[in-house]
């Protein structure tokens, strides 16, 4: 979840702060009247890498399948309104069915409503709606499992060690998107802290919590955060990060402070550069997701639906489709399976 276009005009799409191309199979050229069924991918950005390698995995699996892909974007992470209009042209041009990474999970509920009762089939990739059953399926990292893992190694780093830790916890925004709460609430499980509220973050009732602050999911935003945890408590050494920009801005605070050889940082996506970070000694470890095999499967998806009305089946014991994740470090720990940074350049994205 770290934070590149051909314009077409759909309607009244143009200018309303929304990129959009198409595509059929992998040549990145129009197919045009063909009679391919059409399908769409929508995601918050279109210049983070995740979301770069997922619409790479969603036009491989379209010339694959045989769908015409359109693809939508927002200009920054949270525009809604973006997806909504993106929404509204993919059921006008008779789509039969999207992907969707929400911006606002909530926010854009009564989009896919109308979509669905319009006969789409609807996809949430990465960003669970709000409900979770708003979409006919999630394609999704366990994020829970991602923190969880990050959690896990810290705790027998320190353990191993003989150290206490002082934790500083990165998170995103304020306004506690689900994917953030996973990350969270499974990294302070992983690590033995009691989780009294899995709905919130900030519960800062354990003392080893020195305290919460919000990144954006950006390096400037980690910078900040890191700072001011640092004037509240410089005793942290242990420091949790939603994703590796979060995490390389945080390592430059410490660095500023004189820390960073004291303080193990974790963090969540598998990026090129957060596995550089790793192999560096910027990041301990990172659990990796895989956008790319999220939007494939998605498409295919929705290609099965489109020929005998097949929907996606859920991972047997969750709500939504795993699409896996892996524990990336070079400080492999007792009791915690991990690839090194030499397997996790082999794989990332960006």
């Amino acid at each position: 979840m770290q934070h590149p276009k051909r314009v077409i005009a759909l309607g009244t799409v143009l200018g309303l702060a929304l990129f959009s191309s198409a595509c059929g199979g992998d040549s990145g050229t129009d197919s045009g009247g063909d009679g391919k069924p059409l399908v769409g991918l929508i995601t918050k950005t279109d210049t983070n890498p995740f979301f770069v390698k997922m619409k790479e995995g969603a036009q491989q699996a379209a010339g694959t399948q045989g769908v015409e892909l359109q693809s939508f974007a927002g200009k920054q992470d949270g525009d809604n309104e973006a997806q909504v209009q993106a929404i509204e042209s993919l059921i006008s041009a008779g789509a039969k069915g999207f992907l969707i990474t929400p911006s606002d999970s909530k926010a854009i509920v009564p989009s896919i409503d109308k979509a669905r009762q319009q006969g789409l089939l609807v996809i949430a990739l990465d960003t669970p709606t709000d409900p979770a059953n708003a979409v006919d399926a999630t394609f999704a990292t366990d994020n829970y499992q991602a923190g969880r893992l990050i959690g896990q190694w810290a705790k027998a780093k320190f353990d191993k060690d003989g150290k206490q830790a002082k934790i500083a916890m990165l998170d995103l925004n304020a306004n506690q998107v689900s994917v953030d709460v996973q990350r969270d609430q499974g990294f302070l499980e992983g690590f033995g802290v009691d989780v009294k509220d899995k709905a919130k973050i900030g519960d800062e009732a354990d003392p080893r919590i020195a305290g919460h602050d919000v990144t954006d999911g950006a390096e400037d935003g980690g910078r900040t955060a890191m700072e001011n945890l640092l004037q509240k408590d410089p005793s942290i050494n242990l420091v949790y990060t939603i994703n590796e920009p979060a995490a390389a801005g945080a390592y430059q605070a410490l660095k500023a402070a004189g820390k960073e050889k004291a303080v193990t940082i974790v963090s969540v996506d598998g990026g090129c550069p957060g596995v550089d970070n790793v192999k560096a000694g910027v990041i301990g470890a990172t659990s990796m997701q895989f956008p790319l095999k999220m939007a494939s499967l998605g498409i295919e998806a929705i290609s099965k639906f489109a020929k005998d009305g097949t929907k996606p089946q859920a991972t047997a014991g969750k709500d939504f489709v795993d699409t896996g994740v892996q524990l990336i470090t070079d400080q492999p720990q007792s009791g915690v399976e991990a690839k090194d940074s030499a397997w996790g350049k082999q794989n990332c994205w960006g």
